[in-house]
């Protein structure tokens, strides 16, 4: 847990205290003990857990193998039947009791000659039938590779696809006009509009940006004006002034709504920078609005590079810090910030006093509009966006944000961001 008495930094980030009361679950109780699987079970299993080149591969072995054996088993039959047939007859002219007696050692002597050939030859068979499994498992292996090396590539070109690499980026897979032709095709058509997908949002989103903002300016700036009138009545600055309020707060909304959108998309700016310093311009902006609430906020900052946006990882902490104000105990509320690497990950925290936050209530807070007890239509404190985008941006930059409710009232939001 943040520690309220921390006066210095640390190089060591502490983990988030735990949920205070008992769990919640959102459905039936997980169960106690898990069920006992039966072999045939945990066989059908066995596909789902291999993967498409070594079920490949395993596939073309068996064939081989099993083309192998039964050529082996033939030739073990053929050669038995050819020596009993080649086996030549013995007629020496003796009285019939004498060449009965001769005839059944001969044949004797041929089944013996059919029995050691084929013992040798099954011999023989079984060292090769292992080196053609050995074999069969290397060449399956090859020919899977050879396979699957258009999918590879697929793969591959989608790792490396973003939003700015959508214009030029395809695979254009060459070779006869197969399934993974096709395949490979219709993955470049659907970049493509993917690409005009993410060209008309970039378009809206600057077309909305100056026909929303616009509009607001010009009745701000109206308003102003009356208001500065000193002939204006009473009544008529009192309405200015609410106007006023009512025209800040839709400029914030569309402001956050933009904001929204542009950290949902891919970052156009990545830079190196210290998560200390931004952290501590978000710390200078928040703390007059802290003092205007009577909330003392307590730092805790240790250096943490990091590459990404600046302005979103600045705007992202702020509206932490204006979250922890605003839902904050109406007297000696605290809010504490602390940056700091652990296991290699930048981790920003935030933690505040407040009202006891249900386990089952955090996750839907970072969704738009959503507040604690409130529908949409309480805007009060806010427009509901704040953790919306601090999660967007937190994505965006390859990281996460998790919350959890702080004892004795309150949330710890904690951000991890991969490191330089």
């Amino acid at each position: 847990m943040i520690s309220p008495h921390s006066a210095q930094a640390t190089t060591r980030v502490q983990g988030a205290p735990p949920p205070s009361g008992p769990p919640a679950w959102d459905g039936p109780p997980p169960p106690t003990q898990s069920p006992q699987r039966t072999a045939l079970e945990r066989m059908k299993e066995l596909p789902g857990k291999v993967s498409i080149r070594w079920r490949l591969t395993l596939t073309y072995s068996a064939l081989v193998f099993a083309a192998a054996a039964v050529l082996l088993f033939s030739v073990y039959a053929i050669i038995g039947r050819a020596i009993s047939d080649a086996w030549p007859a013995l007629d020496l002219g003796l009285p019939p009791l004498q060449d009965a007696q001769l005839q059944s050692e001969w044949r004797s002597l041929a089944g013996d000659a059919v029995q050691q050939a084929r013992d040798a030859l099954f011999g023989s068979a079984f060292y090769a039938l292992l080196g053609v499994a050995i074999l069969a498992l290397i060449i399956g292996y090859f020919v899977a590779d050879r396979a699957m090396r258009p999918v590879a590539q697929m793969t591959a070109t989608a790792r490396k696809l973003s939003e700015s690499t959508l214009a030029h980026q395809r695979i254009a897979l060459e070779g006869p006009s197969d399934e993974l032709k096709e395949l490979a095709d219709t993955f470049d058509a659907m970049l493509t509009r993917l690409n005009v997908a993410f060209d008309t949002q970039r378009r809206f989103v600057a077309n909305a940006s100056h026909e929303l903002r616009t509009p607001l300016t010009i009745n701000r700036t109206v308003l102003e004006i009356a208001l500065s009138d000193p002939e204006a009545s009473e009544d008529l600055k009192a309405l200015g002034r609410t106007l006023l309020e009512v025209n800040a707060r839709n400029e914030k909304l569309i402001e956050g709504l933009l904001l929204l959108a542009r950290s949902e998309r891919e970052l156009a700016v990545r830079k190196p920078l210290d998560v200390r310093e931004v952290a501590q311009t978000a710390v200078d902006q928040v703390t007059p609005f802290a003092e205007e609430h009577g909330v003392t906020l307590t730092t805790e900052l240790v250096s943490a590079p990091t590459v990404g946006d600046p302005v979103l990882l600045e705007r992202s902490v702020s509206n932490l810090l204006e979250n922890a104000v605003k839902y904050n105990i109406p007297e000696n509320g605290k809010v504490w910030i602390r940056t700091g690497m652990v296991d290699g990950a930048l981790v920003v925290q935030v933690a505040n006093t407040g009202q006891h936050v249900p386990a089952y209530e955090v996750n839907s807070l970072f969704e738009p509009f959503r507040r604690l007890h409130a529908d949409r239509v309480d805007s009060a404190k806010g427009s509901g966006l704040g953790l919306s985008i601090v999660r967007a941006v937190v994505q965006a930059h390859g990281g996460n944000v998790t919350a959890v409710p702080r004892d004795g009232g309150g949330l710890v939001v904690t951000m991890r961001l991969p490191s330089r």
